[in-house]
């Protein structure tokens, strides 16, 4: 197979980075907000704030992975900016939580939706879409190219209908939108502890910015694709989830829909009826698919990538004939089951939350060095408003990653009992085996990389 038809294009990339985000939290994350939150201004600002930083993280991100480019995200970062042990624990959270837990939400959001209408528990809904999704993506990256392109465009179409019936239908009673009185805003609320919290959930609904500088190396002319399928995948993303959360509070009172994850499928009743809302749920838990399908694929990028660098992790190295990481997926669908097993769903996004928020900290904070260093200025996208940009992202998620250990002790603790986890394995790794590279930073770490064929097949190598 030619080494070019492995590679995709911005669309499929930014089509990648709208299913990551167009997911769990913009359909769930309002229902939590509401349960703490009385002042709807507050509240959209926290949106409008979600949509500001995950803009700024994905001008930053475009710069240095096009500085560094090559696949595997904060791993391959933290690996060349700081020290292998940092991208270590990286690729660690991503492949236990990071994308893991993303994926385990996604699916149990689905059960919420769909499992009471087919009779069936929420964690075999849950655990059968993850299974569905996963076999989906272990045969080749046309295949996958293509189910994520159609999903992803029903996606957006759903939203945009979603909206639209928002702002045309008139206001519900009892909606902060129903009377001038009823949409209040005070500044005050905004330095309580619980808004930070709330900015959690938003900016967990916002998570998937970054999603295409996983994947830099399958993708053609990353200079140039990289930061338009980052940038343009976040903007139109960002103006959809604003506005669908405007949508949702003019249809339904917020006491309806205060601590539910089913937010969704509560505003599409009030608006179609019972009959269009079972529609809408169906639909939207089918398009959760996208995001658990867009999650899947660059998880599994970043479990290939350390199994180049590692021994430990040497198994799950392994292509197939196309170059899908095939054991690195499944890898990836085993850990979401085991969470939609033992886990709630906001013990799994506040746990989560916590150590993804560290790394991606510390990869802005990179950019800094990176520019310092002068490393990667031939060919690099230079993002504009440096370092404006790069100031606003750090103080939102500092103050957001200071509130949850305030707030939330147990779930940041069980996120630093998690990077020790990584920490131990790390250290596994040193006594027990002689690393596969020293520093996990150019492309010659991927040359061990093996590919599983047919006795009769070539030898060909397959590059992703």
């Amino acid at each position: 197979m030619p080494l070019n038809q492995t590679k995709i294009g911005w669309a499929t990339a930014a089509a990648i980075v709208v299913a990551n985000m167009v997911g769990t939290g913009v359909f769930t994350t309002l229902g939590f907000q509401l349960a703490s939150l009385q002042d709807m201004g507050a509240i959209l600002l926290l949106w409008v704030i979600g949509g500001v930083v995950a803009l700024a993280g994905a001008f930053t991100y475009a710069e240095i992975a096009t500085r560094l480019p090559k696949s595997g995200g904060e791993y391959h970062f933290l690996s060349r900016i700081y020290h292998p042990f940092l991208g270590y624990l990286s690729g660690w959270v991503s492949i236990t939580v990071g994308f893991a837990a993303a994926i385990a939400l996604a699916a149990m959001a689905i059960g919420s939706y769909v499992a009471k209408f087919l009779g069936w528990s929420g964690p075999s809904v849950a655990m059968l879409s993850i299974l569905f999704v996963a076999l989906v993506h272990s045969f080749d990256i046309k295949q996958s190219s293509r189910f994520q392109n159609i999903l992803t465009g029903m996606k957006v179409l759903l939203v945009l209908v979603l909206i639209v019936s928002g702002f045309l239908l008139p206001a519900a009673v009892g909606s902060p939108f129903s009377t001038v009185e009823g949409f209040s805003f005070s500044w005050s609320s905004m330095i309580e502890p619980i808004y930070a919290v709330s900015l959690v959930y938003v900016i967990y609904a916002f998570s998937g910015w970054n999603a295409a500088a996983y994947l830099t190396d399958e993708i053609k002319n990353p200079q140039k694709n990289l930061p338009k399928a980052l940038l343009g995948g976040t903007l139109l993303v960002s103006l959809l989830f604003i506005l669908l959360q405007v949508a949702f509070l003019r249809q339904a009172p917020p006491s309806l829909l205060a601590g539910k994850v089913e937010v969704g499928q509560v505003v599409a009743e009030l608006m179609y009826g019972k009959t269009g809302g079972r529609i809408v749920s169906f639909l939207i838990a089918g398009l959760l698919i996208a995001g658990i399908s867009a999650m899947i694929w660059v998880g599994s990028r970043v479990t290939r990538a350390m199994a180049g660098d590692y021994q430990m992790w040497k198994f799950f190295a392994r292509d197939n004939e196309t170059g899908v990481p095939v054991r690195a997926i499944w890898l990836q669908a085993g850990i979401s089951v085991f969470l939609v097993t033992t886990s709630s769903f906001e013990q799994v996004l506040l746990y989560s939350g916590f150590v993804l928020q560290l790394f991606t900290i510390l990869t802005v904070v990179g950019l800094f060095i990176l520019r310092r260093r002068k490393i990667g200025e031939t060919n690099c996208w230079r993002g504009p408003l440096y370092p404006w940009v790069q100031i606003i992202f750090l103080f939102f998620n500092v103050i957001v990653l200071l509130f949850l250990l305030i707030d939330k002790p147990f779930e940041s603790l069980l996120g630093m009992l998690n990077l020790a986890a990584g920490a131990l394995s790390f250290a596994w790794e040193k006594w027990r085996y002689k690393p596969a590279s020293a520093v996990p930073e150019s492309s010659e770490t991927n040359k061990s990389r093996t590919v599983d064929k047919h006795p009769k097949a070539s030898s060909k190598k397959v590059n992703t």
